[in-house]
């Protein structure tokens, strides 16, 4: 009767409305975060001490303070202490933005300080300017060791896009919870299977993403 109740058309057309508005919240925000987290990254090799310590004041705030709490401020307390009223789904985008930047930077950053410095001496002993190096010799080793490292992270921002649901959006886990309390008088063990069939969803998005991991990491050893 659960599988029945779940595979009712009108009830997968609304799950998979919600799946949309989950890869939708993911994959803008993994975009935006790879771009902006490979740029950040490269910032936070800097040689200043002032650009190094306010990069790492950004990374630490992001880190200590937990997601959740984040997606408050922004659609909460913004809303009050500003009057800026953004959409649910604008705040998603903008808090998995910020966070996605800080820890692909830190990925990132991590990459370019291992590659040896004998590397870097050898390029500007040839002639080549910091930049050249970067571009020639750093990022090109940099990429390999960040790959697997930065498709985790990816991964990790499809589960937490989940959060989404506590600030009011209809993603696939607001569907789902919805389905289940309007069925909970006629299909005592609806959650069973509905939660079961988001899990398999979330699988079949995550899981491409760790093969590629894997793949990429074999090729590029």
């Amino acid at each position: 009767m659960g599988l029945e109740y779940l595979f009712q058309p009108a009830h997968l057309e609304r799950l998979m409305f919600g799946l949309i508005e989950t890869i939708k919240i993911s994959f803008i925000s993994i975009f935006f975060a790879a771009i902006l987290g490979a740029i950040f990254g490269i910032i936070m090799t800097s040689k200043s001490l002032i650009v190094r310590s306010i990069c790492h004041l950004y990374l630490e705030s992001i880190r200590i303070i937990p997601i959740l709490v984040w997606l408050f401020i922004f659609y909460f307390g913004f809303a009050t202490w500003f009057n800026w009223q953004l959409s649910s789904f604008s705040v998603c985008i903008v808090v998995f933005v910020m966070w996605g930047t800080a820890e692909m930077g830190d990925l990132v950053r991590a990459a370019i300080s291992s590659i040896d410095k004998h590397q870097r001496d050898t390029s500007y002993a040839l002639g080549m300017t910091h930049w050249q190096t970067l571009y020639y010799i750093v990022l090109p080793q940099s990429l390999k060791r960040v790959t697997p490292g930065s498709i985790n992270l990816f991964t990790r921002m499809v589960q937490t896009s989940s959060l989404a649901v506590l600030i009011g959006v209809v993603d696939v886990i607001k569907v789902g919870q919805q389905l289940i309390e309007n069925s909970l008088l006629v299909v005592p063990n609806a959650s069973l299977w509905i939660y079961g069939f988001i899990f398999i969803l979330y699988f079949a998005i995550c899981y491409p993403l760790s093969k590629l991991a894997a793949y990429l990491e074999k090729i590029w050893e």
